[in-house]
């Protein structure tokens, strides 16, 4: 590799003053910040659902697999609609794509809310998840405009405002809808209506700055890292993390909608207590998402990557044996270590694939909602056939996925001109 080469290579994770203005490299912070405000709001709504499963579970005498296909609902819609808008607004940008999709939240808030039917509640989640599959690719295209050299820190800002926003949607469950019951889930439309301003208001930046922002990641797609690699290699990457996608997405949907069950039924919980406890994993998952960006920029996503899922086996592991204060510890550890690769896996993927910014994080976004969805409906499925313990013991073993990340070229070396 030439001089030239080495050069470019290095620019795709630290782009220097000669290929890029100083005010080019510099992060919107306002802009990511607004964002995160957004995504926290966006999260918080869409957590409800899985939030009010006990609720839900109790008022319609539902089985855990009728549980499980009213997450799927949601997570398809927002899994495959993802890659389909991300790929749309590549080719033709909607400023205002951001605030429509929240109003496809606000509507399907409402008819959760006062849903009257089970199939009721299938087209109330399935609304909630059409708002996710347009809010998440457009987010990350408005933060990858404003990240400027700062790709891990600007996702990572991102993507922990919706992790805090998972994280109290079950608190918010525990003391305002818990005692209202199902109705009380109206009153988060005011929520949903600030957030839509919010959105618009951003819409508003990414009208004006579009044109520019665009001229500069056309020139920063071709000093892209990924120029050094053959388009065999790159797919290859981008499937290796499609399947630690999977281990994570998978493990995920075990915590995030048989938890509360689990504490219930093994310890004798209340539905308020145990949401509290599923509110400590979910705030070590943002906690973990929000560190786990910086620590890619400085120590590259590879390694970040590789340490997050494969590093929480003996948590996992150690998790259906555990007492309950044993078990809160666990998850907590368990949602640090684990979150922590949230943003570096988009990043890693959008840094192979330059210029794709929509599509990518379409295919990732929407990949991980599907396997999780599909996670809750099949292992839904598994607790009535044997028990939750059971699925706790069995999914114990997903973060030996992690082994993959052996696989995946490393692309700070590549920058480098090693090889």
């Amino acid at each position: 590799m030439n001089a030239e080469a080495k050069v470019i290579g290095a620019s795709a994770i630290d782009p220097p003053s000669n290929v890029f203005t100083k005010d080019e490299m510099r992060p919107a912070y306002i802009v990511l910040w607004t964002m995160c405000l957004a995504h926290f709001l966006n999260d918080l709504l869409q957590s409800l659902l899985s939030a009010i499963f006990p609720i839900l579970k109790e008022s319609y005498q539902l089985d855990f697999a009728q549980i499980g296909y009213i997450a799927l609902a949601f997570h398809v819609t927002a899994s495959l609609l993802q890659p389909a808008v991300g790929w749309y607004t590549d080719k033709r940008p909607k400023y205002y794509a951001l605030a429509f999709g929240m109003g496809s939240t606000l509507i399907g808030l409402v008819l959760l809310a006062y849903a009257s039917s089970y199939a009721g509640l299938l087209f109330a989640a399935a609304m909630v998840g059409t708002g996710s599959s347009i809010f998440h690719p457009e987010g990350s295209r408005v933060t990858r405009m404003a990240a400027g050299n700062r790709l891990g820190m600007a996702q990572s800002t991102f993507q922990v405002g919706g992790n805090f926003g998972q994280a109290a949607g079950p608190l918010l469950a525990a003391f305002v809808i818990v005692p209202l019951g199902q109705r009380g889930i109206v009153w988060f439309a005011a929520l949903a209506l600030l957030a839509i301003l919010v959105l618009a208001a951003v819409g508003r930046w990414y009208q004006t700055h579009a044109a520019a922002v665009g001229q500069r990641l056309k020139r920063e797609a071709k000093a892209a890292v990924s120029a050094g690699f053959s388009r065999r290699k790159v797919t290859v990457a981008i499937t290796l993390l499609l399947i630690l996608l999977f281990s994570k997405s998978f493990y995920n949907a075990s915590l995030n909608t048989f938890y509360s069950f689990y504490l219930m039924e093994k310890f004798g919980l209340s539905v308020r207590d145990a949401q509290l406890y599923l509110f400590l994993y979910m705030g070590a998952v943002a906690a973990g998402v929000y560190f786990g960006g910086p620590l890619g920029d400085w120590m590259g996503r590879k390694h970040v990557i590789w340490l997050s899922v494969f590093g929480a086996l003996p948590f996992t592991l150690a998790l259906p044996f555990a007492d309950l204060y044993g078990a809160a510890a666990l998850t907590v550890v368990i949602g640090l270590i684990m979150s922590a690769s949230m943003s570096q896996v988009l990043v890693y993927a959008l840094e192979l694939t330059p210029g794709k910014v929509g599509t990518v994080s379409g295919l990732f976004f929407g990949f991980s909602f599907g396997m999780g969805g599909l996670g809750a409906a099949v292992l839904g499925h598994v607790a009535d056939v044997t028990s939750l313990d059971f699925v706790f013991r069995l999914c114990a073993f997903l973060p030996v996925l992690g082994a993959v990340c052996w696989f995946l070229p490393d692309l700070r070396k590549k920058a480098q001109g090693l090889p």
